[in-house]
């Protein structure tokens, strides 16, 4: 993955804006504004933007120690896809005709669609078109992602929540994490 960058896509910047609490009157303010930051992959096909993450569960917010342990998984520059301990809050834009790797990763995932259509691929070669607002919950299933667009970006944002060990019958599944996705050629 790249250093972080400006914004690839075409499509409007991002900004979060963190809530938190005044020490002296309790009410509730904002403390920051942060401007997306993007990470690219696959020959600037796809970028990520990991907005925040969240480490145990329930997470602790008092005295903001869930921000200072977000800050410090990302001054690691370790994630994964998954953070095993907690939660991942993630942008991610695709290129006009590209399709991600299969991938599957050791959680549950919420996928709403911001900018669309997308579509989502199953291993067992099943698709599923998604417009603008719709929700996938991915539950540690083999997949891929796919914008089927000739011309215009699409935008996804996720939540990704580690899960315990899936077994289908009683068979363990595992993660499987491909490299790489590609431009399609129809």
């Amino acid at each position: 993955m790249s250093a972080p960058s400006q914004l690839i896509s075409k499509l409007p910047e991002t900004t979060s804006f963190l809530t938190g609490h005044d020490p002296e009157t309790g009410k509730a303010v904002f403390l920051a504004e942060r401007p997306g930051e993007w990470h690219t992959v696959d020959t600037e096909c796809m970028a990520f933007n990991v907005v925040y993450t969240t480490t145990g569960m329930p997470p602790t917010l008092s005295n903001d120690a869930d921000i200072k342990k977000h800050e410090a998984i990302m001054a690691a520059k370790n994630l994964g896809l998954v953070n095993p301990t907690g939660t991942v809050l993630r942008i991610v834009d695709f290129a006009p005709d590209y399709e991600s790797a299969m991938h599957r990763t050791q959680s549950i995932d919420y996928g709403i669609v911001l900018e669309g259509p997308m579509e989502a691929v199953m291993d067992s070669g099943a698709v599923q078109t998604l417009n603008r607002g719709d929700v996938v919950v991915q539950r540690g299933t083999n997949h891929s992602w796919r914008n089927p667009s000739k011309t215009k970006w699409a935008r996804m944002i996720y939540v990704l929540q580690y899960c315990e060990e899936l077994k289908v019958g009683e068979a363990p599944v595992t993660e499987e994490l491909e490299q790489g996705g590609r431009q399609t050629k129809s």
